[in-house]
């Protein structure tokens, strides 16, 4: 009997996990019971279907959110569905499989692969991507450029070319110059109008044809002691002017190899010479500059004193307006264009003298584009190059090149400023000027360069150097576009004054 006992409280303890029959409703009941009971009232014939529910009743939906959120047509929004914990897996083993390599061989037919997937899982495999593309990728419109093309093409667009200037390190041309003088001072190199480099080795003169490479022997100084120290072309390239060592200023027609006069003035080796026009000017080591009419047996029609030392730079500006004087002085000088009919020595004509420069000053350039700009270069106690205003007489800037000073050259293909450097590089350096950019270095002779001289078309520069060698960069070659541009702007000018003419 005490074993029926326990079984009948157990059943009761059972009864408590059971629901109740005889309770009342649970609130969640009620609720549902009056909002059905309240839409059947509100659908009934006998009452409006505009009945209102009570203030107290929750609303079943919430206000303003009438509208369905997901799409109930195909090809709206993205439809993401419910998937249970297994679809989640399966999905995340087939994003991992999509990175695996395909076998070819074991190609699947997708209609079988399709009924074995539903057959072994419920349901398709391919249903249970997550992210799953519905259709094949649009072919992009015809005429489509992508702009983004650059970052994993090698083929450059049109857009995307940039023609970048190459500089070659290696000289185009190597000639030999034996028994150059290594003396910083002398000026024995210079490139004419017609394409004619002449060179001073020691007490004779050579002359090199650039276009076709023949060498011809102008003249040999008559005493073996005496040498050259200065040459310097007419503008139009037919003659030569020689400065010596026995005080002389020789003039030659190169054509006829013939020496049409001798002048004799200085009282010192000639060591720079300068033309304007029928102006040769001549500067010695007694510190003196001459100025020479060739065109009159009385040549010598005036005389510069402003140096105290020997005048070892000369250049005319390009305008003819002033003649630049460098000196072992340390001294720049800028004087002003001799007068017709003027004669004897003054030094009132020096416009400007700069003291700035702390050694030698051999090379002096004038800008082409900018007549009043002149550059001159100072020696290995100075390194400096400056660049002086003449009409408001002030230096415009200074740049350190830390080597020693012995030429410059502008060049105006593209704006740049070619100097030539003795000891410690012994090399040639492009400038970009006015900012001084060190474009390139020419590098190769293997002592102090000498002196600098430009092309007839200012394409190649030309050094020679105390190792005996004569060097020609082709550093400045022109645009092939803008020079046929060019062209074509002088033969139209030129037919436009042949028609005036007319």
């Amino acid at each position: 009997m005490a074993q029926f006992g326990f079984e009948n409280d157990i059943h009761s303890i059972l009864k408590l996990d059971m629901p109740i029959t005889n309770a009342p409703m649970a609130r969640w009941q009620r609720k549902a019971s009056s909002s059905d009971a309240s839409a059947l009232s509100g659908l009934s014939p006998g009452k409006s279907a505009n009945v209102s529910l009570s203030s107290s009743k929750t609303p079943s939906k919430t206000p303003g959110k009438n509208k369905k959120q997901t799409p109930s047509k195909i090809g709206g929004d993205r439809f993401i569905p419910t998937r249970n914990n297994k679809q989640m897996d399966v999905a995340s083993f087939l994003l991992s499989k999509e990175n695996e390599p395909m076998d070819t061989n074991a190609a699947v037919n997708p209609e079988s692969q399709k009924a074995w997937s539903v057959s072994l899982n419920g349901y398709n495999i391919e249903d249970a991507k997550i992210l799953h593309l519905g259709g094949k990728p649009l072919n992009a419109p015809e005429g489509y450029q992508n702009n983004l093309k650059v970052l994993y093409s090698q083929v450059t667009t049109p857009a995307s070319i940039k023609k970048t200037r190459y500089i070659s390190s290696t000289p185009d041309r190597i000639l030999d110059a034996p028994e150059l003088r290594n003396d910083f001072y002398l000026n024995l190199f210079d490139w004419s109008s017609q394409n004619m480099i002449a060179v001073a080795l020691y007490n004779s003169v050579y002359l090199w044809d650039a276009s076709r490479g023949d060498i011809t022997l102008l003249m040999t100084m008559a005493c073996n002691e005496d040498y050259i120290c200065s040459l310097s072309w007419t503008a139009e390239g037919s003659y030569l002017a020689v400065g010596t060592s026995d005080c002389k200023v020789q003039l030659w027609d190169v054509e006829r190899q013939k020496r049409l006069r001798s002048m004799t003035s200085h009282t010192a080796r000639v060591c720079s010479l300068s033309w304007n026009d029928h102006i040769l000017s001549s500067g010695s080591r007694s510190g003196h500059i001459h100025h020479h009419d060739v065109r009159v047996a009385d040549h010598h029609i005036f005389t510069l004193t402003g140096h105290s030392q020997e005048v070892c730079g000369l250049k005319w500006s390009p305008d003819g307006r002033y003649l630049a004087s460098g000196g072992n002085d340390n001294l720049v000088c800028v004087w002003s264009r001799v007068q017709e009919g003027s004669g004897g020595s003054s030094s009132n004509q020096v416009v400007h003298c700069w003291s700035e420069h702390q050694g030698a000053v051999k090379a002096l350039a004038w800008c082409p584009w900018q007549p009043n700009i002149l550059a001159s270069g100072g020696g290995t106690s100075d390194r400096h190059i400056r660049i002086w205003n003449v009409n408001s007489g002030s230096c415009i800037s200074s740049h350190d090149t830390q080597s020693q000073i012995s030429s410059l050259v502008f060049a105006p293909n593209y704006k740049e400023l070619v100097s030539a450097h003795g000891y410690a590089h012994n090399n040639v350096v492009i400038w970009k000027y006015p900012s001084f950019t060190k474009v390139a270095e020419l590098n190769g002779h293997e002592d102090r360069v000498l002196s600098l001289t430009l092309s007839p078309d200012k394409s190649t520069v030309a050094s020679v150097a105390a190792d005996e060698t004569i060097r020609l960069w082709k550093s400045f070659e022109e645009d092939p576009v803008k020079k046929k541009a060019q062209e074509r702007m002088v033969k139209s000018t030129n037919g436009v004054i042949h028609q005036s003419i007319r």
